[in-house]
């Protein structure tokens, strides 16, 4: 399969396991509980801090740096999909957030 496929914020719980590839000052000012972050251009080299058996969803900012990073995953061997709108459409969502900085979370 090389083509991810897309999925709504409505689909993450707290059980998903959710990748946030934005920038460190995006993360830091709001992002998903319990994500992991790794940046979209350190994807490679930390390949191995993701588990290839696990189901992740992939987040940036509006999801087009999201989808391309679910799609290299797949043609990878990853399980990954796409969370359609990325973090814009969790906050349009009302869903909660986080922030690194001690400020209210938003998103840059």
């Amino acid at each position: 399969m090389s083509e991810s496929e897309s999925v709504s914020v409505n689909a993450i719980s707290e059980d998903t396991a959710v990748l946030d590839v934005r920038e460190d000052y995006e993360w830091e000012a709001g992002h998903i509980k319990g994500a992991l972050h790794i940046p979209v251009d350190q994807i490679p080299a930390r390949l191995d801090e993701l588990d290839p058996d696990e189901d992740l969803h992939v987040i940036c900012r509006t999801g087009g740096r999201s989808f391309r990073v679910a799609e290299w995953l797949v043609g990878n061997g990853y399980s990954a999909v796409n969370v359609r709108g990325g973090m814009d459409a969790w906050i349009e969502a009302a869903k909660p957030m986080v922030s690194e900085t001690g400020d209210e979370p938003r998103v840059l």
